[in-house]
């Protein structure tokens, strides 16, 4: 059964060789909201997360909204396993898709067909059973030609087509996504928007940072809202968004 359990859950990065005397004022500036201190030796410490815990279960469609900067990202790399708590407690049951980097992986002297089955070794699958795939994602990425040229040659839009395509082929337990990946352009967009909601469909599990209130109120069912790390409030998309919308 999909799960994720977090329980007081503290991430910190040290900040080193901030010589620059304006970037430690920076640094030190109350505007921060309180997530950078200083440590015994006086080196900034960036408290990415700060006590956060949550319980997500099979059916729950989870929103992470708050500000720039205020940890929706790095969250959803601690529930992909990136990085390691600095304190505290995490543990996810299911298979994981993270959808945070969609370039990451792309081999630019491989051609787009190579890099498919590349990728799908990335996903834990043999070649000789990812290419049944391969007719489906060529189709859906539209790259024609384009996908027997090394990927160095693609336009950014043209990996995100290519990744997005090897990505959204499976159906994964948990999927985490950052919404920057449905950045493309316009024509193809509304064709990822549509492999998207059915990619979604099939998840247990789906955490989503988002600014977008159409694919907040579309896709979930529930709402986190962040800030400088720290969680404000959980609970129904309407009443979280509320509480952002109030603090705004």
């Amino acid at each position: 059964m999909a799960e994720i359990l977090i329980e007081d859950l503290h991430l910190s990065f040290p900040v080193l060789h901030t010589g620059h005397r304006s970037l430690k004022k920076t640094i030190v500036s109350t505007a921060t909201g309180g997530a950078i201190q200083r440590d015994a030796r006086a080196l900034p410490i960036v408290h990415a997360l700060q006590g956060i815990s949550m319980h997500i279960h099979p059916g729950d469609r989870i929103a992470l909204i708050g500000p720039n900067g205020s940890g929706k990202s790095t969250l959803l790399r601690v529930m992909a396993g990136i990085y390691e708590p600095t304190a505290g407690y995490i543990r996810t049951d299911g298979e994981i898709v993270p959808l945070l980097d969609l370039n990451l992986g792309l081999n630019g002297d491989m051609t787009g067909r190579e890099n498919i089955l590349t990728r799908g070794m990335y996903l834990g699958i043999p070649p000789k059973d990812f290419e049944r795939f391969a007719p489906e994602i060529e189709e859906f990425t539209e790259l024609g030609p384009y996908l027997d040229l090394p990927v160095r040659t693609y336009s950014s839009g043209m990996q995100m087509r290519l990744s997005l395509g090897v990505a959204t082929t499976l159906e994964p337990d948990i999927l985490l996504m950052d919404e920057w990946v449905l950045a493309g352009d316009a024509k193809f967009l509304s064709k990822a928007r549509e492999r998207m909601s059915r990619f979604v469909e099939k998840a247990s599990i789906l955490v989503v940072a988002s600014h977008s209130e159409e694919i907040i109120k579309t896709w979930c069912n529930k709402a986190v809202y962040l800030k400088a790390g720290v969680i404000q409030a959980i609970g129904s998309v309407d009443d979280v968004m509320r509480e952002y919308k109030k603090a705004a």
